[in-house]
């Protein structure tokens, strides 16, 4: 269970998050939206303890993290299988997910050789082969095809299990796809 208690959040004096109150059940599904600039990506990051609310608490009761960023955030100078086996993830989990994910012909080339959809399927599969209780999604279909979302949100579903998925996306439709409670901020 996560919960946050009267957390308020601001840049350089400009309030983001104002006393946002919320308690996420282990294995429930979230996504979180709001217009541009509200502070989703924020509420994700004092989620994950990436930043630490100006006030208020929060508990995330022992919950690790697997995250997929806005931006993938691959290393360059490895190949897209090592950029996934550097987390820790064995050869035959980061294969299966990239496979999962149509992504078998890519293991062994490098970011600077895919395609923005193909990085973005690289950045889920690192993701889903880390060790974790909460899976944390920030816009994970940005880049992707009709196809491609529909077949990544199905792994995703498949992946996961009874973990909990806490995500931010535009699209009502994607939030669907996960079977996601949205929740509006």
């Amino acid at each position: 269970m996560i919960s946050l208690n009267n957390v308020s959040f601001a840049y350089d004096a400009k309030p983001i998050i104002q006393n946002f109150s919320l308690i996420l059940k282990s294995g429930s599904r979230t996504c979180f939206f709001a217009e541009s600039g509200k502070g989703k990506t924020t509420l994700l990051r004092i989620i994950t303890g990436l930043e630490k609310p100006n006030v208020g608490e929060i508990n995330t009761n022992g919950e690790t993290f697997s995250v997929v960023f806005q931006e993938n955030r691959l290393l360059p100078f490895k190949t897209v299988l090592d950029n996934i086996t550097i987390i820790g993830a064995a050869k035959d989990t980061a294969t299966y997910h990239l496979e999962k994910l149509g992504l078998a012909d890519a293991v062994n080339k490098y970011p600077g050789e895919l395609s923005g959809g193909m990085l973005r399927r690289a950045a889920l599969a690192r993701a889903l082969s880390a060790e974790y209780t909460a899976l944390v999604l920030d816009e994970p279909f940005s880049g992707l095809d009709e196809d491609n979302i529909k077949t990544a949100a199905d792994h995703i579903l498949k992946s996961i299990g009874d973990r909990t998925l806490i995500a931010v996306t535009h699209s009502e439709y994607e939030a669907e796809l996960i079977k996601t409670e949205i929740i509006r901020i």
